[in-house]
Parts: structure tokens; C-alpha cells; sequence
């Protein structure tokens, strides 16, 4: 396998790793949020994030794509170009995956006893502290479910990928993105190697989670 390729690997890894991040950080808050509040606001949001699951990925992409055209700020915050580059990408993958890190985590979040939140009320403990030393630790299945969820998704994200960071081999070409294009070249002895590649590296993590989710947390 040439450099390129490597690189591909490597830069969906890079990509897919930075966005389940992001993806976990903004899901956990959200996920708390849907499951303890019953505000229209909270309804209307939860109705937002799904929508990445609905969309064809090329409307996805349109979307991203004029909304990061027109966010000179976000560009300034960011640091220099988005369009076109890897955080670019990044950003089409925190998105995607970020509706399959909230659902099954607030599914964990929404089946802990009340009891033991009241109990944790009545001992001083705050909202925060709450979800820090009590929540989470008893959503751990449903974190470990969402969080291998996302990163999957984010891992074969392709087509808004492909609308809003483009084909740049070594530099925006994720492996998902180098299949199609090694397919369109008919360089099929390539293609064959990075399906396997991604296929080993999405049965590893599947295989990982389902280990993890099955073990006590202590």
C-alpha cells in the first residue's frame, strides 16, 4: 500500500478521533438536558441533532457548506481556513455522529433510579456534581454505546466529507473518501486493501465496546 493510503487511514483515525470527542463532550451535556427537562427549547433541540440521521449526506454537506462560507467569525476562532481542510472534516464528522452519541446515553441517563438522585440532593450534592459522580458513572454502558457509535460514524462519514473538505489526497482524503476515488480509478487491488482495512479497524472497536459495556465499572 502506498503513502497515500496510509495517510488516509491515518487522517480518518485523526478525524474520527477529534469528532468523538467533541461529539462526547457536547452529547453529554445535551443528553443530561433531554433527559431532565421537558422545555420546548430541550423538545425542539432534541428534534435538531436527530436531523443529521435524516438528511441525505449531500444535503448535509450543502448545509455545512453555506453555513461555514458565511461564518467569518467561526474562521477567526478556528484560525484560518475551514473549507477545504481537515477541519473541515472534522467538523462534518462531530456533526454526523453527534445524534448517535446523544440517544444512547440519554436512554442510560433517563433509566437511573430517581431515588438515588434525591438521595445524592439530600447528601448536598449540586447539578454538576450530580452528573460528574453519580450520572455518568451509572451510564457507563450507554457512554461506552454512544461513544463507539460515534466514532464508527465518524470513521465512515463520506459524502458531506466530500462536499465541504473535498478530495485532497494527503491532506482531506479520509479512507473512506480514497476507496471511492481508488474505485473510480478502477485501481480495485487498492480499493480491496483499505475495505479491509476499515472493516478490521470498525469489527476491532465493535468487538472493544461490547468487552467494555459487559464489565462492571468497578
Amino acid at each position: 500500500m502506498n503513502s497515500i493510503d496510509l495517510s488516509a487511514l491515518w487522517l480518518s483515525l485523526q478525524v474520527a478521533l477529534l469528532a468523538t470527542v467533541f461529539a462526547f463532550a457536547m452529547g453529554t451535556i445535551l443528553a443530561w438536558w433531554f433527559a431532565t427537562s421537558n422545555s420546548r427549547l430541550a423538545r425542539l433541540l432534541s428534534i435538531l441533532v436527530t436531523v443529521p440521521l435524516i438528511l441525505p449526506p449531500t444535503v448535509l454537506g450543502y448545509y455545512i457548506l453555506v453555513i461555514l462560507s458565511h461564518q467569518s467569525w467561526l474562521t477567526t476562532l478556528i484560525g484560518g481556513q475551514i473549507l477545504f481542510t481537515w477541519k473541515a472534516a472534522v467538523i462534518v464528522a462531530t456533526i454526523a455522529a453527534l445524534p448517535l452519541v446523544i440517544r444512547p446515553i440519554q436512554v442510560a441517563f433517563e433509566s437511573i433510579d430517581s431515588e438515588l438522585l434525591r438521595a445524592s440532593e439530600l447528601d448536598g450534592a449540586s447539578k454538576w456534581q450530580q452528573l460528574l459522580w453519580v450520572i455518568i458513572p451509572l451510564s457507563y454502558r450507554g457512554i461506552i454505546a454512544g461513544v463507539t457509535l460515534g466514532f464508527a460514524r465518524a470513521m465512515g462519514e463520506f459524502g458531506a466529507t466530500l462536499m465541504v473538505a473535498g478530495n485532497i489526497p494527503g491532506e482531506t482524503q479520509t479512507l473512506s473518501i480514497a476507496i471511492y476515488d481508488a474505485v473510480q480509478a478502477n485501481r480495485m487491488t487498492e480499493a480491496n486493501i483499505m475495505v479491509v482495512l476499515l472493516t478490521v479497524t470498525t469489527l476491532l472497536l465493535l468487538w472493544f465496546a461490547q468487552t467494555k459495556s459487559r464489565s462492571k465499572p468497578y
